[in-house]
């Protein structure tokens, strides 16, 4: 008995040994990449904000909902603290959301500053079932130049008529590309919404009260990106998608 017992032990010492050591490397392993926290006694990743999803036009039809407007409101107000300026909130020009560890809301919105209107980007991270709300990023884009005969129809000031560039950041055109992406959905038989990815390039010509835009703009349907010429007439403050065609270059 004795005799087997020192045959068999080394055996079984050489099988154990190894499954002993290489399976403590690999706990060890496993627990890299997060922090320990010694007073909760808890491990939680290193990321503040993990990213989950791409940047989609916000769920609401309207993006002058109460709910959007506070956000805004509330980045103007953070800025305003933090920087020690006096930024006037006026309107959100446009919405868009993006699935993190809750939502990150990404806001163009139009501001006062010393009189004049200027385009503002937001990023405001919300996690609503914390009762959590911080401001990531608050930058200047750009002036808010608007669509009007002195600049861009009539002859006055020394301007001259016809078809002028404008920026792709001024809110008549902002208006204008969104009501051409909802007109294209409403005529379209897809199952997959149209989102607003880019305004390439937009042009305008003004007369009196009327306007017309032209846009180049760039959409995208589930995984697919697409193109559209566009033109959109503005009436008495009416939008009307005048000509849509798909731009294949």
């Amino acid at each position: 008995m004795v005799r087997y017992i020192f045959f068999f032990f080394p055996l079984l010492l050489a099988l154990v040994f190894p499954v002993f050591v290489f399976g403590s490397q690999f706990q060890f392993e496993e627990g890299e990449g997060f922090c320990s926290s010694e007073v909760e006694g808890t491990l939680f990743p290193a990321t503040k904000m993990a990213t989950l999803g791409g940047v989609h036009d916000s769920h609401s039809s309207n993006q002058n909902t109460d709910e959007v407007d506070g956000l805004a409101r509330f980045a103007v107000e953070q800025h305003n603290t933090k920087e020690n300026a006096l930024l006037e909130f006026a309107r959100v020009v446009k919405a868009q959301e993006q699935v993190v560890a809750g939502t990150l809301h990404h806001l163009t919105i139009e501001a006062v500053d010393a009189g004049k209107k200027k385009l503002y980007e937001a990023k405001v991270w919300v996690k609503p079932w914390m009762g959590f709300k911080e401001l990531q990023e608050f930058k200047h884009v750009g002036e808010t130049p608007s669509l009007t005969p002195s600049d861009l129809g009539a002859e006055k000031d020394g301007h001259a008529p016809g078809w002028q560039t404008v920026p792709v950041h001024d809110p008549v055109v902002q208006d204008a590309a969104h009501h051409a992406v909802k007109t294209i959905q409403q005529r379209s038989n897809s199952l997959f919404p149209y989102e607003l990815q880019e305004i390439v390039h937009a042009k305008a010509e003004v007369i009196e009260e009327s306007a017309k835009i032209d846009m180049l703009l760039k959409l995208k349907r589930g995984d697919k990106e697409e193109k559209f010429k566009v033109q959109v007439h503005k009436n008495e403050g009416t939008f009307r998608l005048n000509h849509m065609e798909p731009d294949h270059s």
